[in-house]
């Protein structure tokens, strides 16, 4: 995911400061991924230069201007783009807990315990996102995403110490 196309997004509803499009990215995204305030203007700063926005004002007041920006038709262009192209599945990476499995193989360990350690991991976690959620769109629908994927996680966990008890180092 690309914060700066979240930021188009955001952004074709109308112009917004940046405080507010960290405001709208931090209740729809703020259970998977933190934005950080410095982020947000360096992304803002290049998209501008990519001219997919422009600072339709500048307010003076108390503190330093505040910009507000807007979307421009060639930033609406690219977010149609971006909205009207699927995720291939071969984004989905073989992470860490998949690199441990085989290093504990092909080294003559049991990856048993790493699997039932990040078993307890992923239910504890699961279990702190049904007790925290929100009743709001946004945070249920951020929670459901997570937990359909801790789900998936849990049923390969189960799945490769089956087979790792089935290989046995073979």
């Amino acid at each position: 995911m690309s914060v700066g196309q979240v930021f188009l997004g955001l952004l074709e509803s109308g112009p917004q400061h940046g405080y507010g499009m960290k405001a709208s990215y931090d209740r729809w995204f703020g259970p998977a991924r933190e934005l950080p305030t410095g982020q947000v203007y360096s992304t803002l700063r290049r998209l501008e230069r990519d001219g997919l926005v422009v600072v339709s004002s500048l307010e003076s007041g108390d503190g330093p201007e505040r910009k507000l920006y807007a979307i421009t038709s060639d930033g609406v262009e690219e977010l149609t783009s971006w909205l009207g192209s699927p995720q291939p599945p071969g984004e989905a990476t073989l992470g860490p807990l998949y690199a441990k499995v085989v290093v504990a193989l092909v080294t003559g360990r049991s990856p048993e315990g790493i699997l039932e350690e990040q078993r307890g991991v992923h239910l504890a976690y699961m279990r702190e996102l049904r007790r925290s959620s929100a009743d709001d769109f946004e945070s249920r629908l951020a929670v459901d995403y997570l937990l359909a994927h801790l789900q998936a996680d849990l049923e390969w966990i189960e799945l490769a110490g089956q087979r790792a008890i089935s290989w046995g180092g073979n």
